[in-house]
């Protein structure tokens, strides 16, 4: 680890004829991706907000926008202390989680595989590595909670149950998060 004081600040600049702003997020000092070798200073975040905002939901808008803003700045922030700044490889985002989390119950056991049949339902069969945030997570464990069985649809899944397949894909996640994702498995630890 070395000792050169690491920032990460959170930015707007306007857009639309100045109508609208941008958050971006300004790093020091800059990072080196691997793959292209060139030195990353800024992420845009792709998340606007009005300048001047005419009304109460503007404000409202703009204070939600800004929250999601901050938060992706501190689990930035987190994962540049911790050295790990696998944030910046897009590919892996677009990775399929759904073809990695198959082939990880596939090499586990059975409950992995159910867990697997329940998340492919959650999601609609689709879901990449960029897609998993700490939102999905909490609305996976409330589907767990209230989904009915997949062979006896007529039952609600078992609370044990649910319980189980809940920290059996934490688990996937926990193996993911060492190789994909930043982050993710130590902010669920606290559900």
């Amino acid at each position: 680890m070395t000792n050169i004081c690491k920032t990460v600040t959170l930015r707007k600049r306007s857009i639309k004829n100045g109508t609208m702003q941008s958050f971006y997020l300004d790093y020091y000092p800059g990072y080196r991706d691997e793959s292209t070798m060139k030195v990353q200073r800024h992420e845009s975040l792709g998340i606007y907000i009005y300048t001047k905002p005419k009304n109460q939901r503007e404000r409202d808008y703009n204070d939600n926008m800004t929250e999601k803003a901050e938060a992706i700045r501190c689990r930035r922030f987190e994962s540049i202390v911790n050295e790990r700044y696998d944030f910046f490889d897009k590919e892996k985002q677009k990775g399929d989680f759904l073809a990695y989390f198959k082939k990880k119950a596939e090499e586990k056991n059975t409950k992995w595989e159910n867990v697997y049949k329940y998340f492919e339902r959650f999601v609609e069969g689709k879901c990449t590595f960029g897609e998993i945030d700490v939102d999905l997570c909490v609305r996976f464990m409330e589907y767990l909670q209230t989904t009915s069985q997949i062979h006896r649809t007529e039952k609600k899944l078992h609370t044990n149950t649910a319980a189980g397949y809940w920290l059996s894909f934490r688990a996937v996640l926990s193996i993911s998060s060492q190789k994909q994702k930043y982050g993710l498995y130590l902010s669920l630890n606290r559900l």
